[in-house]
């Protein structure tokens, strides 16, 4: 493709590129790792992209790879990230390319992720003169949960950075389709865990026992009242017990109990005072069933904050690419979480979201991201790759 632009021409390219998209998409997904340090993805990326003219930068405390492709021209230095990492999960969808790791698979569509910013960099490297700056190209492993934007943001992969933008396909929205929202669009993510203390004994005499079981059912039901009593009606936030451990056997009252689970807010301010709420309600309800309780949370990543006008732009260029039809606004934030916040922190930028629903199936009832049966639809990908490369190439 040559004089491209942001449009039909710029979605034929990528389209022209869909085989290799998927054939390393699928690579990708057959052999997924875990965490910080993923070798096998690491490879397969840097073979990709080697001889496209890049000047390519590996990770010292983790295996991500950076790739900056210089324009010539002088302009803007913008950031496209797809994370690397997949989940720890024995993968159950019926595929042709699916997972050959026990216990690990991409339930989360980031092989997809970086299957069409590989695409993308071919797209660019092609079509130089239709950008001025540089593109650097992130990516970036430890995105579920291990913080990994954060390591390559202290390596610097945001020095001279001037905008960031990310992808993120979803099964739960139709597809092909691209949606993103102004201000916050994921949560902040922490988590809690809750030790309950009290006196163990014979199951046939309680009283002669300080049982954790009862203080630890009632502050599953009083973290609620946080939320409806704490906040205001017009804000949110969600507090899930989602593991909870006492006990051996039917004739023991047990010394302790144990409980973990998430906060999820769209406000620093809130977030705080579900913390607060968290340690008051926990410690009250231990004191009142006479036992007593250590309650630890551990900070997740903040509040996924879309810039404004990078949101604009990300409408505006969506729309010159796949039409009118192919945008939507989202009205509501979602409940997710995402470790681009990190970027977004630092740098103006935005995510969208990118619907990859199977056809043979809607995405109201489509297996959601996470899921051990989830399956994204690949015919989206070059909608991807396009998006991608013209979000390089949009003032």
């Amino acid at each position: 493709m040559t004089n491209a632009s942001i449009g039909p021409d710029l979605l034929d390219a990528a389209r022209g590129l869909q085989d290799d998209t998927i054939e390393l998409r699928r690579s990708i997904h057959a052999e997924p790792e875990i965490g910080l340090q993923l070798p096998m993805t690491q490879k397969k990326i840097v073979d990709a992209i080697t001889g496209l003219g890049l000047d390519i930068t590996l990770g010292e405390s983790t295996t991500s790879v950076v790739a900056d492709l210089d324009s010539g021209k002088p302009g803007p230095t913008v950031l496209l990230r797809g994370d690397m990492d997949a989940l720890p999960l024995q993968e159950d969808a019926e595929i042709d390319f699916a997972s050959t790791i026990e216990g690990a698979m991409h339930a989360c569509g980031h092989d997809t992720h970086v299957a069409m910013l590989v695409s993308a960099a071919r797209l660019l490297a092609d079509n130089k003169d239709e950008f001025s700056g540089k593109v650097r190209f992130m990516f970036q492993p430890g995105e579920e949960g291990y913080h990994g934007a954060r390591y390559m943001i202290e390596e610097g992969v945001l020095d001279g950075v001037d905008r960031a933008f990310a992808i993120h396909v979803t099964s739960s929205f139709p597809n092909g389709m691209v949606a993103t929202r102004r201000g916050p669009l994921l949560a902040s993510a922490d988590r809690f865990e809750i030790d309950v203390n009290g006196g163990g004994g014979h199951a046939s005499a309680p009283h002669n026992c300080i049982d954790p079981i009862p203080a630890a059912a009632a502050m599953v039901g009083g973290f609620q009242t946080i939320l409806t009593r704490d906040l205001d009606p017009n804000q949110s936030a969600v507090v899930t017990v989602a593991h909870i451990e006492s006990g051996t056997t039917n004739n023991i009252i047990p010394a302790s109990a144990f409980m973990e689970g998430t906060i999820r807010t769209f406000d620093e301010e809130v977030r705080s005072t579900v913390h607060d709420g968290i340690h008051r309600v926990s410690t009250s309800i231990a004191a009142a069933h006479r036992c007593s309780c250590n309650t630890n949370i551990i900070p997740g990543y903040p509040v996924t904050v879309n810039d404004a006008e990078q949101a604009e732009l990300t409408a505006t260029t969506t729309q010159q690419l796949l039409g009118v039809e192919g945008f939507e606004w989202f009205e509501n934030p979602l409940f997710a979480a995402e470790d681009f916040s990190y970027v977004l922190n630092e740098v103006p930028g935005a995510m969208a979201m990118l619907g990859a629903c199977p056809d043979d199936t809607n995405p109201i009832d489509a297996e959601p991201n996470h899921s051990n049966l989830v399956r994204f639809n690949e015919s989206a990908l070059y909608n991807g790759v396009g998006l991608y490369a013209a979000m390089a190439m949009a003032q």
